[in-house]
């Protein structure tokens, strides 16, 4: 069988086209005339063809036209059985959204099975426009005007040192959908074993004791933890334990933000130089807000990977490893030691490589000779607190003890009962036994409470 020759063939049709009288009822007897022996349908090329050229074109002008219709190249090559060269034109089948299975490593999670839209929007009790304007996946909520449109306030808290620290703070409607997903989903999935911040069961005294005693005692800080979590990240996350992508982008829409350009134009003291620009450009993309419910969590999600490179790192050195939010710590004996500045280095390539950024200013080698502290519990020997700060408590709580408690509250707090009360707790989940001290001490103090005249002492415990 001859093979068809689409030149030759658009070339005729164009000359029958042009022998005849250039109306549409002309022009489609001579496609039907000169396509009898093999048909070939081409919907609305007539009228496209009259549009073009009301009249009559020239030769060249016509087969060219032919050639490039987008209506006869489908034509053509259903007829030779080529396949379609324009994969953009093709018809796709929809696929069911379904929940995808989690790594075997998660084990089974008992989170809500969330594969539609519609499906979330009823699990968080909104309508699927209300869905839509809390997750703000097109970006449109920074370009509103300061306003109830907003969903987040900003405030900035100035450090004694170093720059602002910035709050991003969402709203009550937004916050309560935020907590939702934390407490039914976020809290569902496991965390790496060096994990010890924003966790359940763990603290600051779980997250040092790893470290007590050792020869020496290493800890890196990261410079903007929380915008460091771009959205595509938080996306990931949401894939990764099942959901489809239509759902998993709304979720990471409803846990990400961006600062818009007045935010970061409230900042205090604004350095002249542009050094900050780097940290504008986080803020200005989505990214994890610190001030949102599921930010910490989210965090430690993203650093699964980091943690379990990093807990890998120290094993060759013989080494044990902890991460508290932002902080990390690295102890160990001889080994470490001598190998202080190449460890630290290789701390940095695989934190750049998981995309966080170390603070170099905050670097510290502690070796046994001096005071060795991890978020602010000093592990020379096992858990304690300073000295100082125990010292400075007991004088305080003695004080409160032998004289009106309102004395001793230099700072005007509110419920300075609490406050202290906090301290001595602190105390007691570090070193219990400094603990008990300090609560027999505040057990003595007499605190004013309020009577039918006024204020009237506090019946003593007994």
């Amino acid at each position: 069988m001859p093979t068809f020759d689409t030149a030759r063939f658009l070339s005729s049709l164009a000359g029958a086209f042009l022998a005849g009288v250039w109306t549409a009822t002309a022009l489609r007897a001579a496609l039907k005339a000169a396509t009898a022996d093999r048909p070939v349908q081409v919907p609305g090329l007539i009228p496209r063809l009259l549009a073009k050229y009301p009249q009559p074109p020239e030769f060249g002008a016509l087969s060219g036209f032919l050639a490039f219709d987008p209506g006869m190249t489908r034509a053509l090559n259903r007829l030779t059985g080529r396949p379609n060269p324009n994969p953009r034109r093709r018809t796709r089948p929809i696929r069911p959204q379904v929940m995808g299975q989690p790594p075997a490593r998660l084990g089974p999670l008992s989170i809500p099975p969330l594969a539609t839209e519609t499906a979330l929007a009823t699990w968080l009790g909104l309508s699927d426009g209300k869905l839509r304007w809390y997750a703000d996946l097109t970006g449109r909520n920074r370009k509103h005007p300061a306003g109830p449109l907003r969903h987040y306030r900003y405030r900035w808290v100035p450090k004694r040192r170093g720059p602002a620290r910035l709050l991003e703070i969402p709203k009550p409607g937004l916050k309560q959908i935020q907590r939702k997903v934390l407490d039914e989903i976020l809290a569902k999935i496991p965390l790496h074993s060096s994990t010890h911040g924003f966790r359940s069961g763990h603290s600051i005294v779980t997250n040092a004791v790893p470290h007590c005693g050792k020869r020496i005692v290493l800890r890196f800080d990261f410079a903007d933890f929380f915008p460091s979590v771009p959205v595509a990240r938080v996306v990931r996350i949401f894939r990764t334990v099942g959901y489809p992508e239509t759902v998993a982008r709304l979720l990471a829409g409803l846990c990400t933000t961006c600062l818009p350009a007045d935010g970061w134009a409230a900042r205090p003291n604004p350095p002249g130089d542009g050094s900050d620009h780097s940290t504008w450009q986080r803020l200005a993309a989505r990214h994890l807000p610190q001030g949102a419910p599921t930010s910490p969590a989210l965090a430690n999600l993203a650093a699964f990977r980091l943690d379990r490179r990093l807990a890998k790192l120290a094993a060759t050195v013989g080494a044990d490893y902890t991460r508290y939010a932002d902080d990390l710590t690295f102890s160990g004996g001889d080994e470490l030691a001598r190998r202080v500045k190449r460890f630290a280095a290789a701390v940095a390539v695989v934190s750049g490589e998981e995309g966080f950024t170390l603070n170099y200013r905050k670097i510290r080698v502690m070796r046994r000779g001096g005071r060795q502290h991890v978020t602010g519990v000093v592990v020379n020997a096992r858990p304690n607190v300073p000295r100082a700060e125990f010292d400075r408590l007991k004088a305080i709580l003695t004080n409160c003890a032998r004289h009106a408690p309102g004395s001793q509250n230099r700072e005007n707090r509110p419920d300075f009962r609490a406050h202290l009360a906090g301290k001595v707790s602190h105390v007691s989940a570090v070193n219990p036994t400094r603990g008990r001290k300090l609560r027999a001490i505040f057990d003595r103090i007499q605190w004013e409470v309020p009577g039918p005249g006024g204020t009237e002492p506090a019946p003593a415990p007994t």
